[in-house]
């Protein structure tokens, strides 16, 4: 392994100095690294992205651009976020369905999060799922199946609470946005069928 703590800024790119980042690491320009993260071999972070406190990133694990990762996150290996992806401060991606401390049978489970989905804080993601684009997952929910384009899914296990806008902000009954009005015809068979 060659992990390299890195004093010296890369061309680009914002690395604090108790930020250990290895050489063998693909990081795109404009990205931010603060204290304490730890970036390993083969991971690759887009452009424009916000590396928080304490933040784990595993081997091979992709980020794409714009995303933003709050402090003490933790992303294992087989992690894949698309563009513009929120991820709350303690939120724990998984990558094993049947964790024991030595299984010589381990295999990496993947895991994707669709553009512009968020990941609240404290929530855990349990290996195997697909987040949907722009959907967005409540604070302490715990994820054990897919989740559909902007659906809003809450609690233990995560069920589909609501659906929300590009924005963020839920979707009425019309899956219409109050804030900035745009509506989403597509979701309204989609949310008959899940109540």
């Amino acid at each position: 392994m060659s992990l390299v703590r890195r004093s010296v800024p890369m061309a680009g790119v914002r690395v604090h100095p108790t930020a250990e980042v290895s050489a063998d690491a693909v990081i795109g320009d404009g990205t931010s690294i603060w204290h304490c993260g730890q970036i390993r071999e083969g991971a690759r972070i887009g452009q424009r992205c916000n590396i928080g406190k304490d933040v784990y990133i595993d081997a091979a694990v992709v980020v794409g651009n714009d995303c933003k990762i709050q402090n003490f996150a933790t992303l294992y290996r087989g992690v894949t976020l698309g563009d513009r992806v929120f991820v709350g401060p303690h939120a724990c991606f998984t990558n094993d369905l049947y964790p024991r401390a030595v299984s010589p049978d381990w295999k990496l489970i993947p895991t994707t999060v669709e553009a512009g989905a968020s990941i609240g804080a404290n929530s855990t993601i349990l290996c195997g799922v697909r987040i949907g684009r722009n959907a967005m997952v409540a604070a302490g929910a715990v994820v054990t199946h897919d989740v559909p384009a902007h659906a809003l899914v809450a609690g233990v296990p995560a069920k589909v609470v609501g659906w929300v806008c590009e924005c963020g902000r839920t979707l009425d009954r019309n899956m219409k946005c109050a804030y900035d009005e745009h509506t989403y015809p597509e979701l309204r068979k989609r949310a008959a069928k899940s109540h």
